[in-house]
C-alpha cells in the first residue's frame, strides 16, 4: 500500500512539473507572438536608417516613402535632410496625395510648389499619388466605407516604407502611422469619405458630415487595414514614427501651436497598431515637469476619442495593441 501511495505521489508530481513547464511553454509562446516595437531615443538620419535595419524586412522593388509635406513651413514635418539617407538606402520615391481642405496642397500644381519649396525635390524623386485621379481598392471592414480610394499610381509601387511623425491631430486626436496610411495615403475624394464615415467622396460636402466621430476614426482603421492588405497582406510595408516636435496639432495645420513636448525618439515596427499604442503610452508615461506638459494632448486625444483607433484596429485585425518594446541605443 505504501508503494501504491509512493508511486501515486511521485506520478502527481511528474504531472505537476509537466503542466507546469508547458504553461511556461505557452507563456513564451504568447510573448514571442507580440509583435516588436523597436526604438531609439536618437533622432538623426542615421538612426532612422539604423531603426529601419532592425526591422529586418528589406524594402525592395519600387519602394514608396510615405510622408506628409506639411502645410507650411512653420509645422513639423520630417525635413528632407533628415530622411535623405533613409531615402538613398531604399531608392525610394517619396509619395503624397492632396488634401480634402482648400490650402496649400488641396490641388496639384499648388502641392508641388509646396514640395519644392520643402525641398524635397532636391533629395528624391516625388510623386503626388493622385494627380492622375484615383481608384479603389477593397477594405475588410464595411462597418461605414465599402472600399477604399487611394491615388491610381500608387499601383507602381511595390513596398511602402509608411514614415509618420507623431504629433497631435485637430479632428482624429492625434496623428501617427495610421493616420498616415489612412487619410495620408487615401486621394483628395479618399480623405473626404474617411472624413464623413462613408457618406461622400465631395471634399467640400464631407465637411457638413463629421458629426460621426468615431464612425470617422473606425473609417481610419479600415482604410489603413486596406493599404496594409494592398502590400502583400501586409508584407511588403513597414512603420516607423518620428517622436519630435509633437504639437497638438496636425502638419496639416500651418500655425500649430507650439511642442509642449520634450523630443522622445524614433519607433517602429510591422504592426502599425502597436506602433501607435505604444507612442500613445510613451506619451501618457512622461513625466511633466519644465520640459514637459503632456496634458494638453492627452486631452485633445480623450476628446477626440483617439485611442479608439488602435482598439478598432486591434478588432479587425490590423495589428495589435499588445506590444514589445525593444531599444536599440
Amino acid at each position: 500500500m505504501k508503494k501504491l501511495f509512493l508511486s501515486l505521489a511521485v506520478a502527481a508530481l511528474t504531472l505537476s512539473a509537466c503542466s507546469g513547464k508547458k504553461q511556461e511553454s505557452a507563456k513564451q509562446t504568447n510573448d514571442s507572438e507580440q509583435p516588436i516595437v523597436y526604438v531609439t531615443r536618437e533622432i538623426t538620419p542615421q538612426s532612422l536608417v539604423k531603426i529601419y535595419n532592425a526591422l529586418g524586412r528589406k524594402a525592395e522593388g519600387r519602394v514608396a516613402v510615405k510622408i506628409s509635406t506639411g502645410e507650411s513651413e512653420k509645422t513639423g514635418y520630417l525635413r528632407p535632410d533628415f530622411i535623405k539617407p533613409l531615402l538613398d538606402e531604399v531608392s525610394g520615391t517619396i509619395v503624397e496625395c492632396n488634401t480634402a481642405y482648400h490650402g496649400a496642397r488641396f490641388y496639384t500644381e499648388d502641392h508641388w510648389n509646396a514640395i519644392k519649396e520643402r525641398g524635397f525635390m532636391d533629395i528624391a524623386n516625388v510623386d503626388i499619388m493622385d494627380a492622375d485621379g484615383d481608384m479603389r481598392i477593397p477594405v475588410k471592414d464595411t462597418t461605414h466605407i465599402k472600399y477604399n480610394l487611394v491615388g491610381t499610381h500608387m499601383q507602381d509601387y511595390d513596398f511602402m516604407i509608411n514614415l509618420a511623425h507623431y504629433k497631435g491631430h485637430q479632428m482624429g486626436g492625434f496623428g501617427g502611422v495610421l493616420k498616415n496610411a489612412s487619410i495620408g495615403v487615401a486621394s483628395r475624394s479618399g480623405k473626404a469619405y474617411i472624413h464623413s464615415a462613408g457618406y461622400t467622396e465631395d471634399p467640400d460636402e464631407c465637411w457638413n458630415h463629421v458629426d460621426n466621430q468615431d464612425g470617422f476614426v473606425e473609417s481610419m482603421a479600415a482604410a489603413a487595414q486596406a493599404v496594409h492588405d494592398y502590400f502583400g497582406n501586409g508584407e511588403r510595408i513597414l512603420y516607423i514614427a518620428v517622436m519630435n516636435k509633437m504639437s497638438i496639432d496636425c502638419d496639416c495645420n500651418g500655425n500649430p501651436h507650439e511642442p509642449l513636448i520634450a523630443d522622445y525618439g524614433i519607433i517602429a515596427s510591422l504592426d502599425p497598431v502597436a506602433v501607435d499604442q505604444a507612442a500613445f503610452d510613451i506619451v501618457s508615461k512622461i513625466h511633466n515637469d519644465e520640459h514637459n506638459n503632456t496634458k494638453p494632448l492627452l486631452e485633445r486625444i480623450e476628446k477626440q476619442h483617439g485611442t479608439h483607433i488602435m482598439e478598432w484596429g486591434e478588432k479587425i485585425g490590423l495589428g495589435s495593441r499588445s506590444y514589445k518594446m525593444v531599444n536599440i541605443d
